[in-house]
């Protein structure tokens, strides 16, 4: 049951994970979880140019079945991060360019493992709405 002390905000405790809660936690309050959180791997669409939507998740995947550009992002919010799953087709040889907000470790976007079937990662962090510092991670097994 939510209790309110001195005014300040309601807080919620949850004894299972059926419980769901019915008050508005503001997002100006620090949470504490006791346990995992995560979120949905949203898909995106493949195409000659990938655009994500910052606004829809956090973590992303793909799979590339030719040459693309991973286009700057729409939505982004200062503070956001999460992973981009690069996925090559069973053929390969897949490349991929990047938007000018994408910014990798010494200013050098990195290649993907053109191996059939490969997966590499992206983590990002959203430093600004032109600025994403990202992390490549390659040939992922």
């Amino acid at each position: 049951m939510p209790t309110i002390i001195n005014g300040s905000s309601p807080s919620i405790t949850f004894s299972d994970t059926t419980t769901q809660a019915t008050a508005a936690v503001p997002s100006s309050v620090a949470q504490t979880y006791t346990a995992a959180q995560r979120g949905a791997i949203s898909v995106l669409t493949d195409g000659a140019t990938i655009t994500p939507d910052f606004a829809l998740a956090n973590n992303f995947s793909v799979t590339l079945a030719g040459n693309r550009t991973l286009a700057n992002p729409t939505n982004l919010v200062a503070g956001q991060s999460g992973v981009i799953i690069i996925n090559q087709d069973g053929s390969g040889s897949r490349t991929l360019a990047y938007g000018s907000y994408w910014d990798f470790a010494g200013g050098t976007a990195p290649t993907l493992t053109t191996t059939a079937s490969a997966v590499d990662m992206i983590a990002y962090f959203v430093v600004s709405t032109t600025k994403i510092n990202c992390v490549f991670t390659g040939d992922l097994k």
